[in-house]
Protein backbone atom coordinates (compact mmCIF):
# COMPACT_ATOMS: atom_id res chain seq x y z
CA UNK A 1 0.00 0.00 0.00
CA UNK A 2 2.79 2.43 0.83
CA UNK A 3 4.41 1.70 -2.52
CA UNK A 4 1.19 2.58 -4.30
CA UNK A 5 0.93 5.84 -2.35
CA UNK A 6 4.48 6.73 -3.35
CA UNK A 7 3.62 5.92 -6.96
CA UNK A 8 0.52 8.16 -6.85
CA UNK A 9 2.49 10.94 -5.12
CA UNK A 10 5.10 10.77 -7.88
CA UNK A 11 2.42 10.99 -10.55
CA UNK A 12 1.00 14.09 -8.88
CA UNK A 13 4.46 15.68 -8.71
CA UNK A 14 5.05 14.98 -12.40
CA UNK A 15 1.65 16.47 -13.28
CA UNK A 16 2.40 19.64 -11.32
CA UNK A 17 5.81 19.90 -12.95
CA UNK A 18 4.34 19.50 -16.42
CA UNK A 19 1.70 22.13 -15.66
CA UNK A 20 4.45 24.50 -14.68
CA UNK A 21 6.27 23.80 -17.93
CA UNK A 22 3.09 24.41 -19.89
CA UNK A 23 2.50 27.72 -18.13
CA UNK A 24 6.01 28.96 -18.80
CA UNK A 25 6.36 27.56 -22.30
CA UNK A 26 5.56 30.89 -23.89
CA UNK A 27 8.44 32.47 -21.99
CA UNK A 28 10.97 29.64 -22.25
CA UNK A 29 11.11 29.51 -26.06
CA UNK A 30 11.78 33.23 -26.47
CA UNK A 31 13.44 34.92 -28.14
CA UNK A 32 12.88 33.21 -31.47
CA UNK A 33 15.36 35.70 -32.92
CA UNK A 34 17.63 37.76 -30.70
CA UNK A 35 17.17 41.51 -31.04
CA UNK A 36 19.47 44.45 -30.22
CA UNK A 37 20.11 45.42 -26.58
CA UNK A 38 18.37 42.25 -25.43
CA UNK A 39 19.92 42.28 -21.96
CA UNK A 40 19.00 45.93 -21.28
CA UNK A 41 15.35 45.58 -22.30
CA UNK A 42 12.61 44.26 -20.03
CA UNK A 43 10.30 43.64 -22.99
CA UNK A 44 10.36 41.63 -26.22
CA UNK A 45 10.61 43.10 -29.70
CA UNK A 46 8.08 41.87 -32.28
CA UNK A 47 10.70 39.96 -34.24
CA UNK A 48 11.75 38.13 -31.07
CA UNK A 49 8.26 36.64 -30.68
CA UNK A 50 6.86 36.36 -34.21
CA UNK A 51 7.36 33.20 -36.21
CA UNK A 52 8.69 33.89 -39.70
CA UNK A 53 6.06 35.08 -42.12
CA UNK A 54 3.18 35.37 -39.64
CA UNK A 55 3.13 39.18 -39.47
CA UNK A 56 3.18 39.44 -43.26
CA UNK A 57 0.38 36.89 -43.49
CA UNK A 58 -1.88 38.83 -41.14
CA UNK A 59 -1.08 42.18 -42.76
CA UNK A 60 -2.10 40.71 -46.12
CA UNK A 61 -5.40 39.55 -44.62
CA UNK A 62 -6.04 42.98 -43.08
CA UNK A 63 -5.34 44.78 -46.35
CA UNK A 64 -7.66 42.56 -48.41
CA UNK A 65 -11.44 41.96 -48.44
CA UNK A 66 -12.87 39.58 -45.87
CA UNK A 67 -13.08 35.84 -46.61
CA UNK A 68 -16.04 33.94 -45.23
CA UNK A 69 -15.62 31.84 -42.07
CA UNK A 70 -15.25 28.20 -43.13
CA UNK A 71 -16.21 26.59 -39.82
CA UNK A 72 -19.44 26.17 -37.88
CA UNK A 73 -20.68 27.59 -34.57
CA UNK A 74 -22.94 26.05 -31.96
CA UNK A 75 -23.33 29.46 -30.36
CA UNK A 76 -22.01 32.99 -30.80
CA UNK A 77 -18.52 33.59 -29.45
CA UNK A 78 -18.51 35.69 -26.28
CA UNK A 79 -16.04 38.57 -26.20
CA UNK A 80 -15.15 40.78 -23.24
CA UNK A 81 -13.91 44.18 -24.42
CA UNK A 82 -12.08 46.15 -21.72
CA UNK A 83 -10.85 49.51 -22.98
CA UNK A 84 -10.50 53.22 -22.09
CA UNK A 85 -13.00 54.35 -24.72
CA UNK A 86 -14.44 57.07 -22.46
CA UNK A 87 -11.46 59.25 -23.42
CA UNK A 88 -11.30 61.74 -26.30
CA UNK A 89 -9.32 59.58 -28.72
CA UNK A 90 -11.53 57.70 -31.18
CA UNK A 91 -8.96 54.90 -31.55
CA UNK A 92 -10.87 52.58 -29.22
CA UNK A 93 -14.37 53.06 -30.58
CA UNK A 94 -13.17 52.84 -34.16
CA UNK A 95 -11.36 49.56 -33.62
CA UNK A 96 -14.39 48.19 -31.79
CA UNK A 97 -16.39 49.00 -34.93
CA UNK A 98 -13.71 47.65 -37.27
CA UNK A 99 -13.52 44.36 -35.36
CA UNK A 100 -17.26 43.78 -35.19
CA UNK A 101 -17.95 44.79 -38.79
CA UNK A 102 -15.18 42.50 -40.03
CA UNK A 103 -16.67 39.66 -37.95
CA UNK A 104 -20.05 40.44 -39.53
CA UNK A 105 -18.57 40.30 -43.02
CA UNK A 106 -16.91 36.95 -42.30
CA UNK A 107 -20.15 35.47 -40.98
CA UNK A 108 -19.03 34.94 -37.38
CA UNK A 109 -21.73 35.26 -34.72
CA UNK A 110 -20.64 37.03 -31.52
CA UNK A 111 -21.77 38.71 -28.33
CA UNK A 112 -19.72 41.52 -26.76
CA UNK A 113 -19.69 42.68 -23.14
CA UNK A 114 -18.03 46.09 -22.84
CA UNK A 115 -16.13 47.43 -19.83
CA UNK A 116 -15.48 51.14 -20.36
CA UNK A 117 -13.10 53.50 -18.53
CA UNK A 118 -10.96 56.57 -19.00
CA UNK A 119 -7.24 56.19 -19.58
CA UNK A 120 -6.37 57.42 -16.09
CA UNK A 121 -8.77 55.00 -14.36
CA UNK A 122 -6.27 52.21 -13.68
CA UNK A 123 -8.08 50.86 -10.61
CA UNK A 124 -11.38 50.63 -12.49
CA UNK A 125 -9.72 48.45 -15.11
CA UNK A 126 -8.41 46.22 -12.31
CA UNK A 127 -12.00 45.85 -11.07
CA UNK A 128 -13.11 44.90 -14.57
CA UNK A 129 -10.35 42.29 -14.89
CA UNK A 130 -11.42 40.77 -11.59
CA UNK A 131 -15.02 40.54 -12.81
CA UNK A 132 -13.98 38.87 -16.05
CA UNK A 133 -11.67 36.36 -14.37
CA UNK A 134 -14.33 35.44 -11.81
CA UNK A 135 -16.74 34.80 -14.69
CA UNK A 136 -14.18 33.31 -17.06
CA UNK A 137 -16.47 30.51 -18.21
CA UNK A 138 -18.72 33.15 -19.83
CA UNK A 139 -16.07 34.34 -22.29
CA UNK A 140 -14.21 32.87 -25.25
CA UNK A 141 -12.03 35.92 -25.93
CA UNK A 142 -10.92 38.93 -23.91
CA UNK A 143 -9.77 42.04 -25.76
CA UNK A 144 -7.92 44.32 -23.34
CA UNK A 145 -6.87 47.90 -24.05
CA UNK A 146 -4.72 48.71 -20.99
CA UNK A 147 -4.79 52.20 -19.48
CA UNK A 148 -0.97 51.97 -19.35
CA UNK A 149 1.21 48.91 -19.82
CA UNK A 150 3.32 49.01 -16.65
CA UNK A 151 0.28 49.69 -14.47
CA UNK A 152 -1.69 46.84 -16.05
CA UNK A 153 1.00 44.17 -16.49
CA UNK A 154 -0.25 42.16 -13.50
CA UNK A 155 -3.76 42.25 -14.95
CA UNK A 156 -2.51 41.10 -18.35
CA UNK A 157 -0.77 38.26 -16.53
CA UNK A 158 -4.05 37.24 -14.86
CA UNK A 159 -5.84 37.20 -18.18
CA UNK A 160 -3.15 35.41 -20.17
CA UNK A 161 -2.84 32.64 -17.57
CA UNK A 162 -6.55 31.86 -17.73
CA UNK A 163 -7.25 28.88 -19.96
CA UNK A 164 -10.99 29.59 -20.26
CA UNK A 165 -10.46 32.26 -22.90
CA UNK A 166 -7.84 33.70 -25.26
CA UNK A 167 -6.46 37.14 -24.50
CA UNK A 168 -5.71 39.85 -27.05
CA UNK A 169 -4.08 43.16 -26.06
CA UNK A 170 -4.70 46.41 -27.93
CA UNK A 171 -2.48 49.50 -28.25
CA UNK A 172 0.82 47.98 -27.03
CA UNK A 173 3.51 46.02 -28.86
CA UNK A 174 6.22 45.58 -26.20
CA UNK A 175 5.31 42.34 -24.37
CA UNK A 176 6.96 42.38 -20.91
CA UNK A 177 9.49 39.60 -20.42
CA UNK A 178 8.21 39.01 -16.90
CA UNK A 179 5.01 37.41 -18.23
CA UNK A 180 5.22 33.63 -17.85
CA UNK A 181 2.42 33.25 -20.41
CA UNK A 182 2.05 35.76 -23.23
CA UNK A 183 -1.38 36.83 -24.52
CA UNK A 184 -2.35 35.21 -27.81
CA UNK A 185 -1.60 38.41 -29.75
CA UNK A 186 -0.65 42.04 -29.13
CA UNK A 187 -2.20 44.47 -31.66
CA UNK A 188 -0.73 47.92 -32.10
CA UNK A 189 1.10 50.47 -34.20
CA UNK A 190 4.79 51.11 -33.59
CA UNK A 191 5.05 54.35 -31.59
CA UNK A 192 8.80 54.27 -32.19
CA UNK A 193 8.25 54.13 -35.94
CA UNK A 194 5.79 57.02 -35.68
CA UNK A 195 8.18 59.08 -33.55
CA UNK A 196 11.04 58.64 -36.01
CA UNK A 197 8.83 59.42 -39.02
CA UNK A 198 7.60 62.59 -37.29
CA UNK A 199 11.18 63.55 -36.45
CA UNK A 200 12.29 63.14 -40.07
CA UNK A 201 9.31 65.15 -41.29
CA UNK A 202 10.15 68.02 -38.93
CA UNK A 203 13.81 67.95 -39.88
CA UNK A 204 12.83 68.54 -43.52
CA UNK A 205 10.19 71.13 -42.67
CA UNK A 206 11.86 73.17 -39.93
CA UNK A 207 15.59 72.49 -40.11
CA UNK A 208 18.09 72.78 -37.24
CA UNK A 209 18.37 74.67 -33.92
CA UNK A 210 14.65 74.83 -33.12
CA UNK A 211 13.24 75.56 -29.64
CA UNK A 212 10.59 73.01 -28.67
CA UNK A 213 8.34 72.27 -25.69
CA UNK A 214 6.52 69.01 -25.02
CA UNK A 215 3.19 67.93 -23.58
CA UNK A 216 4.01 64.37 -22.57
CA UNK A 217 1.61 61.63 -21.49
CA UNK A 218 2.29 59.62 -18.36
CA UNK A 219 5.39 57.67 -17.36
CA UNK A 220 5.52 54.39 -19.24
CA UNK A 221 6.56 52.67 -22.45
CA UNK A 222 4.08 54.50 -24.69
CA UNK A 223 5.24 57.99 -23.73
CA UNK A 224 8.85 56.84 -23.85
CA UNK A 225 8.39 55.87 -27.48
CA UNK A 226 6.18 58.78 -28.49
CA UNK A 227 8.07 61.51 -26.63
CA UNK A 228 11.56 60.39 -25.55
CA UNK A 229 12.42 58.68 -28.85
CA UNK A 230 11.11 61.72 -30.71
CA UNK A 231 13.03 64.13 -28.46
CA UNK A 232 16.29 62.19 -28.80
CA UNK A 233 15.90 62.17 -32.56
CA UNK A 234 15.32 65.93 -32.99
CA UNK A 235 18.14 66.71 -30.56
CA UNK A 236 20.60 64.36 -32.25
CA UNK A 237 19.66 65.11 -35.86
CA UNK A 238 18.80 68.81 -35.67
CA UNK A 239 20.37 70.14 -32.47
CA UNK A 240 16.92 71.11 -31.21
CA UNK A 241 16.66 72.56 -27.72
CA UNK A 242 13.91 71.23 -25.44
CA UNK A 243 12.82 74.17 -23.29
CA UNK A 244 10.09 72.50 -21.22
CA UNK A 245 8.40 69.13 -20.70
CA UNK A 246 4.94 68.95 -19.15
CA UNK A 247 3.29 65.76 -17.89
CA UNK A 248 -0.27 66.01 -19.16
CA UNK A 249 -1.45 62.45 -18.40
CA UNK A 250 -2.92 62.16 -21.93
CA UNK A 251 -5.76 64.47 -20.87
CA UNK A 252 -7.15 67.50 -22.72
CA UNK A 253 -6.71 69.55 -19.57
CA UNK A 254 -3.07 68.46 -19.45
CA UNK A 255 -2.44 69.82 -22.95
CA UNK A 256 -4.23 73.03 -22.03
CA UNK A 257 -2.27 73.55 -18.81
CA UNK A 258 1.06 72.65 -20.40
CA UNK A 259 0.53 75.04 -23.30
CA UNK A 260 -0.46 77.87 -20.95
CA UNK A 261 2.80 77.28 -19.08
CA UNK A 262 4.69 77.45 -22.37
CA UNK A 263 2.91 80.67 -23.35
CA UNK A 264 3.73 82.29 -20.01
CA UNK A 265 7.28 81.12 -19.38
CA UNK A 266 8.84 80.05 -22.69
CA UNK A 267 7.99 82.74 -25.26
CA UNK A 268 10.76 81.69 -27.68
CA UNK A 269 9.38 78.19 -28.23
CA UNK A 270 8.14 77.63 -31.80
CA UNK A 271 7.15 73.92 -31.71
CA UNK A 272 4.76 72.16 -29.32
CA UNK A 273 4.76 68.36 -29.27
CA UNK A 274 1.61 66.60 -27.98
CA UNK A 275 1.71 62.88 -27.24
CA UNK A 276 -1.96 62.13 -28.04
CA UNK A 277 -5.16 63.55 -29.50
CA UNK A 278 -6.59 64.80 -26.21
CA UNK A 279 -3.54 66.89 -25.34
CA UNK A 280 -3.36 68.25 -28.89
CA UNK A 281 -6.95 69.44 -28.50
CA UNK A 282 -6.11 71.05 -25.15
CA UNK A 283 -3.03 72.69 -26.62
CA UNK A 284 -5.07 74.20 -29.46
CA UNK A 285 -7.68 75.37 -26.93
CA UNK A 286 -4.99 77.27 -25.00
CA UNK A 287 -3.49 78.74 -28.16
CA UNK A 288 -6.91 79.86 -29.38
CA UNK A 289 -7.77 81.47 -26.04
CA UNK A 290 -4.50 83.42 -26.16
CA UNK A 291 -4.92 84.29 -29.86
CA UNK A 292 -1.67 82.43 -30.59
CA UNK A 293 -2.92 79.74 -32.99
CA UNK A 294 -0.48 80.72 -35.74
CA UNK A 295 2.49 81.14 -33.40
CA UNK A 296 3.48 77.47 -33.07
CA UNK A 297 4.11 74.42 -35.18
CA UNK A 298 1.85 72.00 -33.30
CA UNK A 299 1.96 68.21 -33.51
CA UNK A 300 -0.50 65.57 -32.37
CA UNK A 301 -0.45 61.81 -32.25
CA UNK A 302 -2.51 59.09 -33.91
CA UNK A 303 -4.19 60.77 -36.86
CA UNK A 304 -7.69 60.49 -35.41
CA UNK A 305 -10.63 62.14 -37.19
CA UNK A 306 -10.43 64.97 -34.67
CA UNK A 307 -6.78 65.58 -35.56
CA UNK A 308 -7.44 65.49 -39.30
CA UNK A 309 -10.16 68.09 -38.81
CA UNK A 310 -7.69 70.26 -36.87
CA UNK A 311 -5.23 69.98 -39.76
CA UNK A 312 -7.97 71.04 -42.20
CA UNK A 313 -8.76 74.06 -40.01
CA UNK A 314 -5.09 75.06 -39.78
CA UNK A 315 -4.86 74.35 -36.04
CA UNK A 316 -2.56 71.30 -36.21
CA UNK A 317 0.50 70.98 -38.43
CA UNK A 318 1.49 67.31 -38.37
CA UNK A 319 0.70 63.99 -36.71
CA UNK A 320 1.84 60.37 -37.01
CA UNK A 321 -1.29 58.82 -38.53
CA UNK A 322 -2.22 55.23 -37.91
CA UNK A 323 -4.24 53.32 -40.46
CA UNK A 324 -6.51 53.03 -37.48
CA UNK A 325 -8.89 50.22 -38.40
CA UNK A 326 -5.98 47.80 -38.96
CA UNK A 327 -6.00 46.78 -35.28
CA UNK A 328 -9.70 45.90 -35.11
CA UNK A 329 -9.63 44.09 -38.46
CA UNK A 330 -6.56 42.10 -37.42
CA UNK A 331 -8.28 41.09 -34.16
CA UNK A 332 -11.29 39.78 -36.06
CA UNK A 333 -8.97 37.83 -38.35
CA UNK A 334 -7.20 36.32 -35.32
CA UNK A 335 -10.54 35.18 -33.86
CA UNK A 336 -11.47 33.63 -37.20
CA UNK A 337 -8.10 31.87 -37.42
CA UNK A 338 -8.57 30.48 -33.91
CA UNK A 339 -12.06 29.20 -34.73
CA UNK A 340 -10.64 27.55 -37.85
CA UNK A 341 -7.78 25.96 -35.83
CA UNK A 342 -5.20 28.19 -37.55
CA UNK A 343 -4.05 30.12 -34.48
CA UNK A 344 -0.42 29.11 -35.12
CA UNK A 345 -0.55 31.10 -38.36
CA UNK A 346 -0.99 34.33 -36.40
CA UNK A 347 1.87 36.53 -35.14
CA UNK A 348 2.37 37.14 -31.43
CA UNK A 349 2.70 40.89 -32.18
CA UNK A 350 0.80 42.66 -34.96
CA UNK A 351 1.81 46.14 -36.16
CA UNK A 352 -0.46 48.24 -38.35
CA UNK A 353 0.63 50.83 -40.88
CA UNK A 354 1.58 54.41 -39.93
CA UNK A 355 2.37 57.55 -41.95
CA UNK A 356 2.56 61.33 -41.41
CA UNK A 357 -0.52 63.45 -42.04
CA UNK A 358 0.31 67.15 -42.30
CA UNK A 359 -0.87 70.56 -43.40
CA UNK A 360 1.00 70.50 -46.71
CA UNK A 361 -1.12 67.65 -48.05
CA UNK A 362 -3.89 68.54 -50.48
CA UNK A 363 -7.47 68.10 -49.41
CA UNK A 364 -7.99 65.02 -51.58
CA UNK A 365 -4.79 63.47 -50.19
CA UNK A 366 -6.03 63.89 -46.60
CA UNK A 367 -9.39 62.47 -47.66
CA UNK A 368 -7.72 59.40 -49.18
CA UNK A 369 -5.70 58.76 -46.00
CA UNK A 370 -8.84 59.11 -43.90
CA UNK A 371 -10.80 56.74 -46.11
CA UNK A 372 -8.13 54.04 -45.92
CA UNK A 373 -7.53 54.44 -42.18
CA UNK A 374 -11.23 54.30 -41.28
CA UNK A 375 -12.51 52.02 -44.03
CA UNK A 376 -14.68 50.06 -41.58
CA UNK A 377 -15.39 52.55 -38.80
CA UNK A 378 -16.20 55.37 -41.25
CA UNK A 379 -18.12 58.45 -40.19
CA UNK A 380 -20.28 56.69 -37.62
CA UNK A 381 -17.60 56.38 -34.91
CA UNK A 382 -18.17 58.39 -31.74
CA UNK A 383 -16.39 61.72 -32.25
CA UNK A 384 -16.06 63.17 -28.74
Amino acid sequence: MSGRLIYIRNLISIAVLLAGFAGSAAASNHPLEKGPDDVQRNYWLPKELNRSGTLKTLRNMVGNPAIQFSGSQNKPVDIALIYPSADVSDFWVRNDLAMTRRLDEMGIAYRITKFVSRQIEHALQTDYITQVVLNAENFDYVVFGPSELAKQTDNIDKLAKNSEFKTYVWAFHTPPKQLAVQPATWFDFSSTEGALKLCNHLMKRLGDDVLIAMNRGMEGITDHQRSTVFKDCVVDKGNWNVQYEHNGDYQRSGGFDGTNKILQSYPDVTVIHNANTAMALGSVDAQTAANKTNTFFTTGWGGTKLELDMIRRGELNATPMRMGDDVGIATAEAIKADLESRADDMPRVFLGRITIAHDKLKSDELDALEQEAFRYSGESANQR
